[in-house]
């Protein structure tokens, strides 16, 4: 194993090396980086040629300037001490480059873990349920979301998700035909999500309808748009439902072990609710992760003090229902600060953010500043979030059709076994195999940054600065962005291989 990674590290710096030589020769031929000053009007214009030349070295060949930016990127290596020259305005590479990557992180790790999770789930149920109404209707919406040209995407959630939202909120009432409009829609849902007889769905689709109804009617005449919140009851219903949930997928609601170790780790989060709510008035994100981690160990307790025949088991169904229902009060505790957030004097009742990253000059807490950088990323996030879904969905249904017909399932069925067990157990993980090159990719090709939906929304990312600076002809920043993104697909194709062991023990990574 180890004399394979180091085969592959070799050879991923052999390929960086030669790649980053080609882009930086093709960069620097492509036009002139003096091109602004030659035609400025400037007095002093010999003086600013001269000093841009100086600068970015202009003086020496392009193929010895590769070698004099190689020396300054190897020095990355020592913490403190990386160098990869200046961009054509002047300011050093890896302050433009930090900032960049940091907003790309943000935006694309949002957007990848939600495409993987839906998409892989919305897969693996449509295989479940091969040919029926809910395999069709997922099909055709993933594959219309992956269709949809992603600027047309974003425009549309500008004027509707953030223009048209923001409008709504001068007087959050929800009109009754916006009510009848979303109930149809439910019912659809329901009626696509049923099983059963044309009876069965209909009746399905009848209480998807009201429900949806009923509950747009309550938040419309509590103006809850206004002053959300989830509240302890709600919270204590929707942590109970989780821990059913996460048992039946992790356990098996026989296991009554795990059962009442995810139920124990709910009742736990609902006594220290009002107990830590002081605590959260003065978070900070060190607290909230610490928070996270002392949640996690409660569901680990919890779930080994509960004893029983599989005390992993146990373990996992508490851990995942701690840190859900610990994400729960999180996310009541965001809404919260929801009113104040609205009404800060740099908003302007105008939450959803159609351009930028942050709003300037923003004053207030953690919560305040969080729900800032999420209203920012929540636009661009759903614009990538519905055109990655149609290849993770698809894949994930083609694999897991594959793997229900191999022979080992059918075996295990007539062990005895139960569907859950055999779907969770012996078909899930394997059909996750192809899915982990999709994601390498995906992942390496995004961090690079989402072009067009970053100049879209005018989000400051690592796309938006690799464009602009092949703009203005500057070698610098784009081998920046170019350093990061090829790091970060090799890592990513390299971790996908070593996966693949670990998912399958048929597969065995071989020196």
């Amino acid at each position: 194993m180890v004399t394979y990674i180091v085969r592959r590290l070799f050879t991923a710096v052999l390929i960086l090396l030669g790649a980053s030589f080609v882009v930086y020769q093709l960069t620097a031929l492509s036009g002139d980086p003096l091109h602004d000053l030659r035609d400025s009007p400037a007095p002093n214009k010999e003086q600013l040629i001269q000093q841009r030349i100086e600068l970015l070295d202009l003086d020496v060949p392009a193929p010895v300037r590769y070698f004099q930016w190689l020396g300054g990127a190897v020095r990355c290596l020592i913490p403190a001490r990386c160098d990869l020259g200046y961009a054509i305005n002047g300011q050093p590479v890896t302050e433009a480059l930090g900032r960049a990557m940091g907003m790309t992180i943000l935006l694309v790790s949002a957007a990848a873990v939600l495409a993987i999770v839906i998409g892989v789930s919305l897969g693996i149920v449509t295989a479940l349920r091969q040919y029926s109404t809910l395999d069709y209707g997922v099909t055709f919406m993933a594959f219309l979301f992956f269709s949809l040209p992603v600027f047309w995407v974003a425009v549309l959630l500008k004027e509707f998700a953030a223009i048209g939202f923001n409008n709504f909120l001068r007087n959050p009432q929800v009109p009754p035909q916006a009510i009848l409009l979303i109930g149809l829609v439910s019912a659809a849902v329901w009626f696509v999500c049923a099983s059963g007889t044309l009876l069965r769905r209909l009746g399905a689709a009848g209480i998807g309808f009201a429900l949806a109804a009923v509950v747009l009617w309550l938040l419309s005449v509590t103006e809850w748009f206004a002053a959300p919140g989830l509240g302890l009851v709600v919270i204590a219903v929707t942590g109970v439902a989780i821990a059913f949930g996460i048992t039946l997928l992790t356990a098996g609601l026989k296991n009554r072990k795990a059962l009442y170790a995810a139920l124990a780790s709910v009742g736990v989060g609902v006594v220290l609710y009002f107990p830590v709510q002081p605590l959260l008035a003065q978070a900070t994100g060190l607290m909230i992760f610490l928070l996270a981690v002392a949640t996690v160990l409660v569901g680990l307790a919890a779930g080994y003090l509960t004893g029983g025949y599989d005390r992993r088991q146990n373990m996992n169904a508490a851990a995942v229902t701690a840190f859900l229902t610990g994400g729960l009060i999180l996310l009541d505790r965001f809404m919260q600060a929801w009113p104040a957030y609205v009404d800060n004097s740099r908003i302007k009742g105008r939450p959803i953010a159609t351009i930028g990253s942050e709003t300037p000059n923003l004053r207030g807490d953690f919560w305040i500043h969080g729900l800032d950088t999420f209203t920012h990323l929540l636009l661009p996030t759903i614009a990538l979030l519905l055109i990655s879904l149609a290849s993770y969905s698809r894949y994930a249904r083609s694999s897991m059709l594959e793997i229900m017909n191999m022979d080992y399932i059918r075996t295990a069925r007539a062990k005895g076994l139960s569907e859950r067990t055999v779907v969770m157990r012996h078909a899930f993980r394997n059909a996750l195999i192809p899915i982990a090159t999709i994601v390498a990719f995906d992942i390496g090709g995004l961090i690079g940054g989402a072009v067009i939906t970053e100049n879209v929304f005018a989000f400051a990312g690592m796309g938006q600065l690799f464009v602009k600076s092949l703009d203005r002809v500057d070698p610098n920043p784009v081998m920046g962005v170019f350093l990061v993104t090829g790091i970060v697909a090799l890592a990513f194709n390299l971790i996908a291989d070593l996966v693949y062991s670990a998912l399958d023990p048929r597969v065995r990574v071989k020196a």
